[in-house]
């Protein structure tokens, strides 16, 4: 332990500062076209992945994926942020991230989904240079291994039942069942009641509806679905909708898309919609802040799903090590959101596995990146 340690805290002693960050846009194109509500459909969709460099010669990594039309950001706008962050970025310290986070959140309100690429770089150097990974340094790591759910694109019924079919084969037992798309809820039931028949009783299904649906037409979904066992994640687009939506029909809820805040936790918790939330680094601004919001739905008794909008490598393993660090009965799952996409930017990334995935143990993030696949940088900032 003493090689480890040693050489890791004399990197610390002498003082280390960001003395470059490169930005990279890269299309990541998903396996199968993904359908949701309101037209919303991920294909090719851009990530954008940052490099912090530093005078110890460390390197962070940090990635964002914005979905179009999904959430208030845009990866076009993560470069823009990052330049007129760069006073506070050059030259600071990344080791101990919270006084650095603060400095920028001072220097420019908002823009989360761009902080939280900044924060994932911040998190990896600090964990390299204590020559730990990441969920160590949030606590330790709570399991070996983290559950994953299985998330199907809205088409039709009985391919969403074949799709469902074919991840039980692989150890899924949670399926994520997008719902929406074709606009009328009679065949949302149906996809429902297709997905439960492929994966039969037990297995965790949840209809989710990305804030397309009318409360008449949630209800009327969630009551011809009422026999089936299934959750309801996120049908409407505001969290009174959804209380209205939950009340009628007396289903399990899961929160999504309007829980990115402390104040939005706490009145879905208060609204009785929040059985279930979807802790989104992007939504959040990185770990940092969606380590608070972890900390705060432990106290309010939500069970969480730990991970991002969309994204690759990076932003999954980050995911994974705050998964990691959280007590094991309050993770409903994760999400190898890598696993749904190309190209790989980390070969020794983690994959799924009987129905879960290991998160890294090496030092910060603990993967490795192939800047070959990422070419040129379309920033430099130094």
């Amino acid at each position: 332990m003493s090689r480890i340690i040693a050489p890791a805290l004399m990197t610390v002693g002498v003082g280390q500062h960001i003395t470059r960050l490169r930005l990279w846009h890269l299309p990541l194109t998903s396996h199968t076209a993904y359908h949701m509500a309101d037209g919303k459909t991920c294909d090719t969709v851009e990530t954008v992945v940052i490099a912090i460099d530093t005078d110890a010669g460390l390197t962070g990594w940090g990635e964002v994926c914005p979905i179009p039309h999904y959430l208030p950001a845009y990866a076009r706008g993560v470069a823009p942020a990052l330049q007129e962050l760069a006073p506070v970025i050059l030259g600071g310290d990344p080791v101990g991230v919270g006084a650095l986070m603060a400095k920028a959140d001072a220097f420019l309100h908002g823009h989360v989904y761009a902080k939280s690429a900044l924060d994932i770089a911040l998190w990896d150097i600090t964990g390299q240079a204590a020559g730990l990974p990441i969920h160590a340094l949030m606590g330790g790591r709570r399991q070996d291994t983290l559950p994953l759910y299985h998330s199907i694109t809205c088409v039709e019924p009985d391919e969403m039942a074949r799709i469902a079919g074919e991840a039980k084969a692989t150890g899924i037992t949670q399926f994520q069942a997008k719902l929406g798309a074709s606009g009328d809820w009679q065949t949302d039931v149906e996809r429902l009641a297709k997905v439960r028949e492929a994966v039969g009783r037990g297995p965790l299904v949840y209809g989710d509806g990305n804030c397309g649906a009318t409360t008449l037409d949630a209800i009327r979904v969630g009551r011809g679905a009422a026999q089936l066992d299934v959750m309801l994640e996120q049908p409407c687009a505001t969290l009174e909708d959804c209380a209205r939506v939950q009340s009628a029909t007396g289903l399990p809820m899961k929160l999504d898309e309007l829980a990115h805040d402390t104040a939005t936790l706490l009145e879905g918790h208060r609204l009785g919609i929040m059985d279930a939330v979807a802790l989104k680094l992007s939504k959040f601004g990185g770990l940092s802040a969606t380590r608070r919001a972890r900390d705060l739905c432990l106290h309010l008794g939500a069970k969480m799903c730990i991970e991002c909008t969309w994204g690759g490598d990076i932003v999954t393993a980050a995911a994974l090590h705050l998964g990691a660090a959280t007590p094991p009965n309050r993770v409903l799952n994760v999400c190898d959101l890598s696993g749904y996409v190309s190209p790989r930017l980390a070969p020794d990334a983690p994959t799924r596995a009987d129905g879960r995935i290991t998160p890294p143990d090496g030092p910060g993030l603990g993967i490795a990146i192939d800047q070959d696949c990422l070419g040129t940088p379309d920033l430099i900032l130094d």
